[in-house]
């Protein structure tokens, strides 16, 4: 049987600039706070005896740096894809081109994601535009089915909040742990 731990990020610092001001502060694939990279290695003493057979994360910086912190010591394949990155509705959802990823995280594979990866239409002003919520869904279902060829494997994912709310109907806290089953 597949275990799957859902994981959210730690706190970014577009999600302190937020939860503080209120306002979008154009912080581009935001990273992690210092609380967030405390966080997150406080989720990993928690999980310090979980087995773990494969981490998936998002390709957003403060994903990747989320799983590095919890699991990054213990010799697990680490899988990055965009099936389940966060939806586009604001800067910190703006991702990076693959070759600058892999300069942050060179021991990390990024050569099979597009570029970019991250929804990227622009709207009437020549910014992103939000993920349309039809295409959205979809790729939740999709992530939902993706997810059941990894059959008989205990599976960490690290994402976001309104993916995971999407998946699961639960939101998450920063680091929060959420065992789970795919969908029939």
């Amino acid at each position: 049987m597949t275990k799957i731990l859902l994981i959210r990020h730690g706190q970014s610092t577009f999600n302190a600039h937020y939860e503080a001001t209120g306002e979008d502060p154009g912080h581009f694939d935001a990273r992690l706070t210092e609380l967030g990279h405390r966080q997150a290695k406080e989720a990993g003493k928690r999980l310090e005896n979980e087995q773990v057979d494969l981490v998936i994360t998002s390709p957003l910086s403060r994903a990747i740096q989320t799983g590095l912190n919890i699991f990054g010591h213990r010799t697990i394949p680490f899988h990055v894809t965009c099936r389940h990155r966060e939806r586009l509705e604001s800067s910190g959802d703006v991702g990076r081109p693959p070759h600058e990823l892999k300069q942050d995280f060179p021991h990390l594979d990024f050569e099979h994601l597009d570029d970019p990866w991250w929804h990227h239409e622009p709207d009437m002003r020549g910014r992103f535009a939000t993920e349309p919520y039809e295409a959205f869904q979809k790729r939740v279902a999709h992530f939902n089915e993706w997810l059941k060829s990894y059959a008989g494997q205990s599976i960490a994912v690290i994402g976001h909040a309104t993916f995971f709310h999407a998946l699961t109907g639960q939101w998450l806290q920063n680091c929060e742990v959420l065992p789970w089953t795919p969908k029939s």
